[in-house]
């Protein structure tokens, strides 16, 4: 038998990993969204900065951190006019050797070839192109000539086709004739695909013959386009950071290296095509290299190509853009620039957007990200488990339990399960469907395999409690948000809407947001819920909806809970409209205070959580705890949640 090795795994994300539980992640964006945050901003936030937990992968804001200092490193990493100098300094060498040769040769040949080299323009295309006739006296300084004329050759090539500096090492007159021909067929090509009569099969030739010439390994035309296209703007990106006198001189020596390799016609024929078919490059930009070390044109280009990459890459991981997604950023460009790891991070900042969609958490809805009934609920479990978090110990009782029987004891019966239903499965109940339903088969053994729908799921049901009228009373007003008691009013609504819908599915739960009106507010809609930017605190509308929602249930005990930082300033007229008057008006202090007295003819106890100490809300809800018999909380905002929990709590283990 062959043997087997185990180890740990290398070659990226483990495959066996658990995959990323993206309520984390929910939960993570719910605090911005309570403030007033968009679900879209605050994915974005939450993708810059990474999400604990994880697999401790980096955000967004670090991968752009190690961008940009990988341009800084770039940007210092030598200066452009590499190859100039090297020229310059080879040219000067070659005309030394020269004179050396001549000095001690008392001929006039030796005196007129003096003067000829006294007359070299100081110009170093025109001094290498004024001395390519020059017939050379001293074998040291021909050879030192021909050495700056393949320079010049591989530099020039390399500049256009990374790793031409490789395949020129030895320079043969057959390899420079298959790089003429490679060029030659590279054209036709374009111009085939131009006509649209370019092939696969015409590509995969091409490179089975001068594969060895591209070592990115290009898999199609489109992408040895681009590979050239982003070269050959880099090259011309090199020419504009350059001084006018550099990039002149560069220019002629470019140019009389490609005529006199036979490549000047096509190249140009090249260059055209690259810029026609990928003009959205940055050709003649200019790029700041600030560097000591010279750097050779090709390293050069391959350095100023790099920081093309980088620019689009930060401008991708930024993300501030209209319409930006994960899906803009180029992972080739993150392997580039960074390396694997970078490219596992950012596949799992596009995981955990994709799954927050995939698994209903989020949803497109005309183009806008909005959070979907799931999504709210999920909001509100964490925030009535933050809210059990804070209660002290021993007044949890049994009410932090997540499990199924939430309601009461089972009594054995079961129902059909609906969506969002925690209890637990009645799995004997649920086979008997399926096979009632004809969903059963046999596997050719004899033997009977059921498989199961939806709908015949079933779910055990739990013994009913005393069931209660619920009403949730949440100031709406603009001083809410300015007392920052916004966000917390909203996640303690969830949070009681999340209790009452896990714990007591049986109660009867309202929640009315009042401002200059009053409005029943829909779980769906409570988390990306605004403040309303009007006057007005109309809470005697607020309690004539929820006496209308109390009415519809006579046989329910009515709780009725109010959350506000100010006394009414507002109420509605027999016209439906409302008035505002401030201070306080003394018929908006009397409308309100006779439909107090209404829900105490209901027996309604109303409990008020004050969020503010002014004089005159202290007078006003002493005079509602007088007329109903309710209580009067001033606890902090960020203990909203736990006081508004607690005393529905109490009110239902009263009963």
């Amino acid at each position: 038998m062959s043997g087997y090795r185990y180890g740990e795994y290398h070659d990226g994300p483990d495959p066996l990993a658990p995959p990323y539980d993206v309520r984390a992640a929910l939960d993570e964006m719910g605090d911005a969204i309570l403030s007033g945050s968009t679900p879209l901003d605050s994915l974005r936030d939450l993708l810059k900065r990474g999400v604990p937990g994880a697999q401790d992968r980096r955000g967004l804001d670090e991968l752009l951190r190690e961008v940009r200092k990988r341009r800084r490193e770039l940007r210092e990493r030598g200066n452009l006019d590499g190859t100039l100098e090297r020229a310059r300094a080879l040219l000067d060498k070659a005309i030394g050797q020269e004179r050396a040769e001549l000095f001690p040769d008392p001929s006039d040949d030796a005196r007129l070839r003096e003067s000829e080299l006294d007359g070299v323009p100081s110009d170093t295309a025109s001094a290498v192109q004024q001395l390519s006739s020059y017939e050379w006296r001293s074998p040291a300084a021909r050879q030192t000539f021909e050495e700056l004329r393949e320079l010049l050759r591989r530099e020039v090539l390399d500049s256009r086709f990374r790793g031409m500096r490789e395949a020129l090492a030895n320079p043969d007159p057959e390899m420079m004739e298959r790089v003429r021909q490679m060029m030659s067929d590279l054209n036709d090509m374009l111009d085939q695909d131009a006509r649209g009569q370019h092939t696969q099969d015409d590509f995969d030739q091409f490179i089975e013959k001068y594969g060895d010439l591209f070592p990115e390994n290009p898999r199609n035309l489109e992408e040895l386009v681009d590979i050239l296209a982003r070269r050959a703007a880099a090259a011309q990106r090199m020419l504009a950071s350059m001084t006018p006198e550099q990039r002149a001189e560069l220019q002629a020596l470019i140019d009389q290296t490609l005529e006199q390799a036979g490549l000047g016609e096509q190249m140009a024929r090249l260059s055209q095509a690259l810029y026609a078919r990928r003009p959205d490059l940055a050709w003649d930009t200019p790029e700041r290299m600030n560097g000591e070390q010279p750097l050779g044109m090709g390293d050069a280009v391959s350095a100023l190509e790099e920081l093309a990459d980088l620019s689009q890459l930060e401008t991708a991981l930024r993300q501030d853009y209209p319409g930006a997604r994960l899906d803009d950023i180029d992972e080739a460009a993150i392997r580039r620039a960074l390396g694997r790891s970078a490219v596992d991070d950012l596949e799992t900042l596009k995981q955990i957007e994709r799954e927050l969609e995939q698994q209903g958490y989020l949803r497109r809805q005309r183009g806008k990200l909005e959070l979907t009934p799931k999504g709210v609920r999920r909001l509100g479990e964490t925030a009535l488990r933050k809210v059990f978090d804070s209660l002290d110990a021993g007044r949890r009782g049994d009410h932090d339990q997540r499990d199924a029987g939430a309601a009461g004891e089972l009594t054995g019966s079961s129902r059909p399960w609906r969506f969002g239903d925690e209890q637990p499965i009645d799995v004997v109940r649920t086979l008997v469907n399926g096979v009632r339903r004809g969903n059963g088969r046999g596997d050719g053994d004899g033997h009977a395999r059921v498989s199961l729908s939806v709908d015949d799921f079933e779910v055990a049901e739990t013994e009913r409690r005393t069931a209660a009228a619920v009403c949730l009373l949440v100031d709406l007003s603009y001083s809410m948000a300015l007392r920052g008691t916004w966000a917390p009013a909203k996640q303690t609504a969830l949070a009681l809407q999340a209790l009452v819908a896990s714990k007591f599915p049986g109660d009867a739960v309202q929640i009315i947001g009042f401002s200059n009106y009053a409005r029943v507010l829909q779980p769906e809609e409570l988390a990306g819920l605004e403040w309303d930017m009007v006057q007005g605190t109309n809470l005697h509308h607020a309690l004539l909806i929820a006496g209308r929602h109390l009415d519809r249930h006579p046989d329910f005990e009515p709780v009725v809970l109010v959350v506000t930082d100010g006394e009414p300033t507002a109420h509605l007229m027999r016209n439906g409209r409302y008035w505002f008057e401030w201070p306080p008006s003394r018929e908006t202090l009397e409308l309100t205070l006779a439909e107090v007295d209404k829900m105490t003819r209901r027996r309604a106890t109303l409990n008020v959580f004050m969020l503010a100490t002014d004089e005159r809300l202290k007078d006003f809800v002493d005079e509602v705890a007088r007329r109903n018999g309710g209580r009067v909380f001033s606890p902090s905002a960020d203990r909203l949640g736990e006081y508004v929990v607690s005393d529905f709590l109490r009110s239902r283990r009263s009963r």
